[in-house]
This record gives C-alpha cells, sequence and structure tokens, in this order.
C-alpha cells in the first residue's frame, strides 16, 4: 500500500477522500476544517452534514466534496487531549480505521489524512503521527490497499511523518 507524507493544503488534493478533522456537530469550525468548508463551498458543505450530525468521537461521517477536487469529504471526529488517560488513543486509531471503512465502501481507492487532533484539540504531535501511521498501516490491507498521502500543514509536521513512515 503506497504511503508518502507531503507539505501539502489538503483541500487541493485530487484524490477520491480527504478527511476533516472535524467537530462532533460537524459544523464548521478553524483550523483544517475551516478550510475544507471554504473551499468545498461552505453552504453546501453545512446543509450535506448537519443530518449526519452528531458525531461521536471516534467515529467518522461521509459527505461529496462539492467544489474540492477530492470526491469526497470524510468527517473524522477526533478526540481532545486529556493527558491520554481517557482513551484518547484508541479513539484517535478509531479515527483513522473508519476513514478507510468508509473510503472503502465509496469503492475510492485513495485518500489524504491531515494530523487529526493536533490543533485545537491539542493531540502531542509526535504520538499523533505514531497512531497513524501505525493504524493505517495494520488496517489498509484490509481495506483494499488504498493511496494514503498524509497532508501536513508544516515542516515540523512532515519530518514527524516521515520519521514514522521510515522516509
Amino acid at each position: 500500500m503506497p504511503m508518502r507524507a507531503i507539505r501539502a493544503d489538503i483541500t487541493a488534493l485530487d484524490v477520491d477522500a480527504i478527511v476533516n478533522a472535524a467537530n462532533g456537530a460537524l459544523a464548521m469550525g478553524g483550523g483544517v476544517c475551516g478550510a475544507i468548508f471554504r473551499a468545498a463551498g461552505a453552504e453546501r458543505l453545512a446543509e450535506a452534514c448537519a443530518p449526519l450530525a452528531p458525531c461521536p468521537t471516534g467515529e467518522a461521517r461521509i459527505t461529496p466534496g462539492f467544489r474540492l477536487r477530492a470526491r469526497h469529504v470524510i468527517h473524522a471526529v477526533g478526540p481532545v487531549w486529556r493527558g491520554g488517560t481517557q482513551g484518547e488513543a484508541a479513539l484517535l486509531a478509531s479515527c483513522y480505521r473508519e476513514s478507510l471503512r468508509l473510503l472503502h465502501e465509496a469503492g475510492g481507492r485513495s485518500i489524504a489524512f491531515p494530523a487529526i487532533s493536533t490543533g485545537i484539540f491539542g493531540y502531542p504531535p509526535e504520538e499523533a503521527a505514531r497512531i497513524a501511521v501505525a493504524t493505517v498501516r495494520a488496517e489498509g490491507a484490509a481495506r483494499g490497499d488504498p493511496d494514503v498521502t498524509f497532508a501536513c500543514f508544516d515542516q515540523r509536521m512532515l519530518a514527524l511523518y516521515e520519521k514514522e513512515l521510515g522516509a
């Protein structure tokens, strides 16, 4: 299964699905979530998300990509970091598994992930990258070996993902 990390604007990627680091209400937020809503067309994406909400932490929902190059947006609700003792690792891993499941069910072959929960949700980036890469490696074969891109916002995050990928 091809996996890579690149420094990129996830909203510009031509893949079957991009993953939105969503909130439980599936509403437009800040950071990558806000960027995805704006690029897709905030009103249409909000209308598509409304009947799918609320979305519990660790789960994901899928919508069309609307104005994005990506055909779908998978909205994954990552955990808020609470010190690592509240099941955060399992919930974060579940976001990646659920996103791959939805991609597979939609017939998609390529997906781009942001660093889920590392922004305002406060997840430590090093641990989040380790969980993301390990989960996708473990789950990918069962989901048709999709082409996976980790879209990193900055050079620091890119270096963390490259380390985990062995690049």
